[in-house]
């Protein structure tokens, strides 16, 4: 390998091997570590680890990371635990935990040239009007919710300051179906407690 590794990485053409899910482009993690293997097969990888768990939970949703190191250089990515539609997970299950640790590998490799440029743009905000699915889905939650609290959905609207579901946008709607979903989680734990009481 040549003494400008990036160089050589980043001149390969990746593109008959992007998948495409929705308007979101992902490069197959078998075949980028199976190319980074033949330029460096001395090339490892590592899934950073927190408190002995592959992924990190916080505030704002679960990260996972990873490191690469080519050519004795390591350069590690952090990449949050996303759906489909690249929106955070609120409880992600542990295959979508394993998802996100193979695209946050991908993109460590691709810090170190290889399909880098497919990625380019793809942190600019695209937060569009709430889907059907999360209009749906957010329905279904304030309803659980109400039933639990003995109240009407109407309340549960009010609470969280909503008054046109259809006026969110989808990053928005996220967030209110993660807030939705720890009421229901923390709803569900008060009445085990009193029952057991």
């Amino acid at each position: 390998m040549s003494k400008n590794y990036y160089e050589e990485l980043s001149k390969i053409n990746v593109s008959d091997h992007v998948e495409k899910k929705g308007r979101f482009s992902y490069l197959s993690w078998a075949w980028a570590v199976d190319v980074l293997r033949k330029h460096d097969p001395t090339a490892t990888w590592e899934v950073i680890r927190f408190e002995g768990m592959p992924f990190m939970k916080t505030e704002c949703g679960y990260f996972v990371e990873v490191a690469v190191t080519v050519q004795g250089v390591t350069l590690s990515q952090i990449h949050p635990v996303l759906d489909n539609s690249n929106k955070p997970i609120a409880k992600p299950n542990a295959f979508q935990i394993n998802t996100s640790i193979q695209r946050c590998l991908v993109k460590a490799i691709a810090l170190h040239g290889l399909g880098l440029y497919i990625y380019a743009g793809e942190d600019l905000p695209m937060d569009g009007p709430i889907t059907p699915e999360q209009v749906g889905t957010l329905k279904m939650r304030a309803l659980e919710f109400a039933k639990l609290r003995d109240k009407k959905d109407a309340d549960v609207y009010a609470a969280l300051k909503i008054q046109d579901i259809t006026k969110l946008s989808e990053g928005q709607a996220t967030e209110v179906i993660g807030k939705l979903e720890q009421w229901i989680d923390k709803a569900k734990e008060e009445d085990k407690q009193a029952q057991s009481a």
